[in-house]
């Protein structure tokens, strides 16, 4: 009876002591803290999803759509220790893909136990530049009808326009956007990639002419609800945004390098950008 219960108490300690060891080498996750500004809400069909970079690999911290910060989420002790960087990406909210998608926004590299994060990824804004002017020339079939007032275009007038922003070439996964303030809220006109070349839309411009190769809109057509077309430009704000692709937000998104105010000259007159820097998402990322 004696033996049988010394065999019974050493497997037992046995097994505790397994189970023991099993707790041990279990994985355990640390806590990294995102204390970001300048993001804003995105579409429904789109969340932010943050990414450590170890061993030159992408491994995903988490995705979140709230913009209000500090934000925690748990991850691998190991892993957050091994992390060169941290990257900040914009990513479908239903996504069978594992890797980033090319809509990165943020990032930073590790010193210690933070990463200082920013929009270097996209472009270097920091002496972005350019200018405007006012002119309708899709209204226009001969010569000049006295209401360049309702038209803004980017670049300077000539025949044809010329392009000059000073803009960085983006990356996959981001393109310029144009806005006019109305009197409802801002009114795009149109999605860019090239600064020598027509633009994405028309929405509401007229239809005698084609529009010229820069970027810009008319005013003339198709008013949104509590906009009066045409739409006098003079005095209105006008903005060059920074847009992830795709996009299904409506509204401008955070990254706003350049904007400026039209004056009451028309064409051949132009309006100066002003550099917008405080627009541009930036932040801390901490690990513990």
């Amino acid at each position: 009876m004696i033996k049988k219960m010394f065999f019974a108490a050493l497997a037992f300690g046995f097994f505790a002591t397994s189970c023991s060891s099993d707790d041990d080498n279990s994985p355990t996750n640390s806590e990294l803290t995102l204390n970001l500004s300048g993001l804003e809400a995105l579409g429904t069909d789109y969340v932010y999803e943050g990414w450590i970079i170890v061993d030159k690999n992408p491994v995903s911290t988490g995705t979140f759509s709230s913009v209000v910060f500090p934000q925690s989420f748990s991850v691998n002790t190991m892993q957050l220790n091994e992390a060169s960087a941290f990257v900040l990406s914009i990513e479908p909210a239903v996504d069978n893909d594992p890797a980033p998608a090319a809509t990165k926004i943020l990032r930073g590299e590790f010193s210690g136990s933070t990463a200082s994060v920013n929009t270097d990824l996209i472009g270097d804004f920091s002496n972005a530049s350019g200018a405007f002017f006012l002119r309708t020339p899709t209204d226009e079939t001969s010569g000049n009808n006295m209401n360049d007032q309702y038209g803004v275009w980017f670049g300077t007038p000539g025949m044809p326009p010329s392009p000059n922003f000073n803009l960085p070439t983006l990356p996959v996964g981001w393109a310029y956007e144009g806005w006019v303030v109305g009197d409802s809220g801002p009114l795009s006109t149109g999605t860019f990639t090239q600064f020598n070349a027509v633009d994405s839309a028309a929405s509401f411009s007229g239809t005698a002419q084609a529009g010229p190769p820069v970027p810009g809109e008319d005013f003339f057509m198709n008013a949104p609800t509590g906009e009066t077309f045409p739409l006098d430009i003079r005095g209105r704000t006008v903005v060059i945004s920074v847009e992830p692709v795709p996009d299904d937000s409506p509204a401008p998104f955070a990254i706003k390098p350049l904007v400026g105010t039209a004056g009451n000259d028309t064409a051949p007159a132009t309006h100066a950008f002003g550099l917008n820097l405080a627009s541009l998402p930036t932040g801390l990322v901490t690990r513990n």
